[in-house]
């Protein structure tokens, strides 16, 4: 079934997280360049995609696993 939270929290997220990420990424590999905007949204174009998938996958792992250690970091 279709989480309607899930998918818009993974689109924000995603979205968030691949602008930052290849922002700095593409900066450090071709600098201030006339055409950095142009690359910059080329890169970000494949990478927006690919986080929404990884977090729709690894959402759930990933907070058992938090959870998981935030117990033990109680005890």
């Amino acid at each position: 079934m279709l989480n309607i939270p899930n998918l818009i929290f993974a689109a924000i997220m995603g979205g968030l997280m691949s602008l930052s990420i290849t922002l700095v990424t593409t900066l450090v590999r071709v600098g201030f360049a006339s055409d950095f905007l142009w690359v910059w949204l080329e890169v970000w174009s494949v990478a927006y995609p690919v986080a929404i998938i990884c977090i729709l996958i690894y959402r759930p792992f990933a907070s058992k696993l938090a959870a998981g250690l935030v117990k033990r970091l109680e005890l």
